[in-house]
């Protein structure tokens, strides 16, 4: 693959780098800010590595990816997310967005039969693109946890909650997703999102979570 077929990132770049100039009020010269200038490094840089591995289109979407990065971790988790919710459409997953923190809950209706820790071949096909976007993006931390509604004992409830976030753990371990990146935890019935009192409610709270957190740094 030619270098030259990066050649219209590399104009977005400096498309990008423009709009980051910042005037020097002494002199009137004008220079790139350094905020622009780590976004357009990383922009470049990704786009060239893109286009060397698939193309212009490999380039353009390598380029935004980095971008993100370069503006700051919101950009980075709102790349994330934007991949999450097209690769989930047509699933039952449900993605949500709290600050920096992207949420993933999988009802049991999906994920696993009834007192069962195996996952579902829905689950199987949800998480493998789940796997696919956490293993690009690596600058976070994952927690899986289990959850269920209050129907039984906790001797029962409990484990299985445990079981079931590290089944999902172990589908992402296997999909290239690192395992020093995932924490796992079993609630049982102790965190309920709807009334237990209804079938409806009842299947609302038998779900798996995963919590997709940026890593912190000083």
């Amino acid at each position: 693959m030619k270098l030259t077929q990066s050649l219209p990132v590399l104009l977005a770049a400096a498309s990008l780098a423009l709009s980051g100039c910042v005037t020097d009020p002494t002199t009137g010269q004008q220079s790139i800010s350094k905020t622009a200038l780590y976004g357009l490094g990383g922009a470049v840089t990704c786009g060239i590595i893109g286009a060397v591995t698939h193309g212009s289109k490999g380039a353009r979407n390598s380029a935004l990816a980095c971008g993100a990065v370069g503006a700051g971790v919101g950009g980075y988790m709102d790349y994330q997310e934007k991949l999450l919710r097209d690769k989930l459409a047509n699933s039952q997953v449900e993605v949500t967005r709290v600050g920096d923190q992207i949420k993933l809950v999988m009802p049991e209706n999906i994920t696993f039969a009834t007192n069962s820790a195996t996952l579902s071949s829905s689950a199987n096909s949800s998480l493998t693109s789940v796997a696919g976007v956490l293993a690009q993006y690596t600058d976070t931390t994952i927690t899986v946890s289990g959850h269920t509604d209050n129907t039984g004992s906790d001797a029962i409830n409990q484990p299985l909650s445990e079981k079931r976030a590290l089944s999902v753990a172990n589908f992402l371990t296997t999909h290239g997703v690192a395992g020093g990146r995932i924490n796992t935890v079993g609630y049982g019935s102790k965190m309920p999102v709807a009334e237990n009192t209804t079938a409806a409610g009842r299947a609302k709270n038998r779900r798996v979570e995963i919590a997709i957190n940026p890593v912190q740094t000083r």
